[in-house]
C-alpha cells in the first residue's frame, strides 16, 4: 500500500509527537495552522509537520486524520470534519467516555471510518515509548499500526468495538491522574501543620507510593487544564455503567484550581501547594 497522507487535529504536545512518528511511514503529515497559536506553530515546525491553510485543505489531501488535542474539543472538531464530508480513516485518540467516541462515529460514518484511539503514556520524546490502543474495523486499525511500525508509538488492537481503547485509557487515567491529585492533597495537609517531610519520609519507605514523591505536584498542576477535563469523562464514563462519578468530579475541581499555571515548567512545589490552598 503506498504511504498515506496523514492530518492532524491539532499539535499539542502529545498530537505532534506522535504525528512526527507517524511520518516515518507517511508521504506527508499536515496540519492546519488557520487560527492556531504561535506556539503551536512553532511545535509543528519542531516536529516538521507541514502547514496548510485550511481544515477543508487538510482534509483534501489527507487518507488519515488524527484527532489528538484537549478532551473537551474533541466532539466539535469531529463536528466541524463531518461537515466536509471526509471519506477516509479518522482515528479519534482524544481521553474521552466511550458514549463520546460512539456519538463521533455516528456523526462521521459511513463517509469515514472511525478508529477508536486512547494513548497510554508521556510523549514519544526522549526515549519515551507510549502505546497507542486501537479498536475498529479490522482493516482501519491495520493501516493505523502500519502508520506508526517501528516507531517509539506502539500499537496495541483491542478488537472491532469502538469504545474498548477510550474505555481502556479512561481506566487507567482514572487512578493514574487522581492518585496525583491526592498526594497534592495529603503533602498539602501535613504542610499547612509542619509535617510534611515526615509525611514523605513515611510514605518513602513504601516502594509503591506516589506520596514519597511530591516533586510530581508541579507536575500535576501544570497539566491540570486538560487532566481536569480528562477526569471528567472518566466521571461520565463511570456513571454510564452505574458507578458513582463524585471522587473523579472532585478531583476535576480540585485540579482547576491550577488552571492558570498551564504548561508552567518552572512551577515549585511550594508554588503548587500555595496555589492549591489559596486559590
Amino acid at each position: 500500500m503506498d504511504q498515506p497522507v496523514v492530518g492532524i487535529l491539532h499539535p499539542g504536545s502529545m498530537g505532534a509527537a506522535v504525528a512526527a512518528c507517524a511520518a516515518t511511514n507517511a508521504t506527508a503529515v499536515v496540519w492546519c495552522s488557520a487560527g492556531r497559536s504561535a506556539a503551536s506553530t512553532v511545535r509543528a515546525e519542531q516536529f516538521g509537520l507541514t502547514p496548510v491553510p485550511t481544515l477543508t485543505e487538510l482534509l483534501d489531501r489527507s487518507d488519515i486524520v488524527i484527532s489528538l488535542c484537549p478532551p473537551a474539543a474533541g466532539e466539535d472538531l469531529a463536528h466541524d470534519v463531518a461537515g466536509h464530508h471526509f471519506e477516509g480513516v479518522y482515528l479519534e485518540a482524544n481521553a474521552i467516555n466511550p458514549e463520546r467516541i460512539t456519538r463521533i462515529a455516528g456523526l462521521l460514518e459511513p463517509a469515514a471510518t472511525v478508529v477508536d484511539g486512547g494513548v497510554v503514556g508521556s510523549p514519544p520524546i526522549h526515549d519515551k515509548t507510549p502505546v497507542l490502543y486501537l479498536s475498529g474495523p479490522t482493516a482501519a486499525t491495520g493501516r493505523i499500526e502500519a502508520l506508526f511500525a517501528g516507531t517509539a508509538v506502539k500499537t496495541r488492537t483491542l478488537g472491532t468495538e469502538v469504545g474498548k481503547a477510550s474505555a481502556l485509557k479512561l481506566s487507567y487515567a482514572s487512578f493514574q491522574k487522581t492518585s496525583r491529585v491526592l498526594v497534592a492533597l495529603a503533602v498539602g495537609m501535613a504542610r499547612e501543620h509542619g509535617v510534611d517531610q515526615e509525611l514523605i519520609e513515611v510514605a518513602s519507605r513504601r516502594t509503591d507510593s506516589y506520596l514519597s514523591e511530591p516533586q510530581y505536584v508541579a507536575k500535576t498542576a501544570a497539566r491540570a487544564w486538560r487532566w481536569g477535563p480528562e477526569l471528567e469523562e472518566a466521571a461520565d464514563a463511570l456513571a454510564a455503567v452505574g458507578l458513582p462519578p463524585e471522587m473523579l468530579r472532585a478531583a476535576a475541581s480540585t485540579l482547576a484550581r491550577w488552571n492558570e499555571v498551564k504548561d508552567d515548567r518552572e512551577l515549585t512545589l511550594t508554588d503548587a501547594l500555595d496555589r492549591l490552598a489559596q486559590p
